[in-house]
């Protein structure tokens, strides 16, 4: 569990990929790790999801798959068989998380107070997702930790090519980043090349923020 949680922090960006169809999902994995993304989240709301999961588990040794929008424990459960490295849910239930510790398999809950976030943390779950993050804006991880040193935090809900550098430079340990990335009409137009090209530029700003 451990390993997989400090991959997430020291890559920084997860890719979220979330789609009408799963027909193609090896070559946009392929696309997403051209572009020097090894964090990938499929959510369970895709079609196929946990199948996805299996085809694209193995593909480069070093690439880490998740499954997302995980609702109940039953669902946490299901993605893990399939083989998710990691589990990421909007909402917060201590059920979810409680299966994941089970299994050894991180759970990165979905919350939005204060309140939410030390729940969460007491449930067992080492990292906590803050979503809609662009509600709350960059500033709101130091906000949680000033009291809560203890918390990691990934962003997740309007991150984009425009703000993540903001939310890199003040203390988010990870950042999902959904439509901004893996944008749905590329899929369809089956334009790979542009999926790579988005991927490097988040890279780079990840970069250029760690070198710094």
């Amino acid at each position: 569990m451990s390993n997989t949680l400090t991959r997430i922090k020291d890559e920084k960006i997860v890719a979220i990929v979330r789609l009408d169809s799963t027909e193609h999902v090896k070559e946009i994995a392929r696309s997403l790790y051209e572009g020097g993304i090894r964090i990938i989240e499929v959510t369970l709301n895709t079609p196929g999801a946990l199948d996805s999961i299996k085809e694209i588990k193995h593909l480069y040794e070093d690439l880490v798959i998740g499954a997302g929008t995980v609702l109940d424990a039953e669902s946490a459960r299901s993605a893990i068989l399939a083989g998710a490295d990691f589990l990421l849910a909007p909402t917060l239930s201590e059920e979810t998380i409680r299966m994941g510790n089970r299994y050894g398999v991180p759970v990165i809950p979905g919350v939005m107070t204060p309140t939410e976030a030390l729940a969460a943390y007491e449930y067992g779950a080492k990292m906590i997702k803050v979503f809609p993050v662009s509600s709350l804006g960059p500033n709101f991880a130091k906000d949680l930790k000033g009291p809560m040193p203890f918390l990691e935090v990934m962003a997740v809900g309007g991150v984009s090519l425009d703000n993540v550098e903001s939310y890199l430079e003040k203390g988010w340990n990870s950042i999902g980043l959904g439509g901004s990335l893996v944008n749905n009409q590329l899929v369809k137009d089956k334009n790979y090349q542009e999926l790579t090209n988005r991927a490097k530029q988040f890279i780079e700003v990840r970069n250029k923020v760690i070198n710094r």
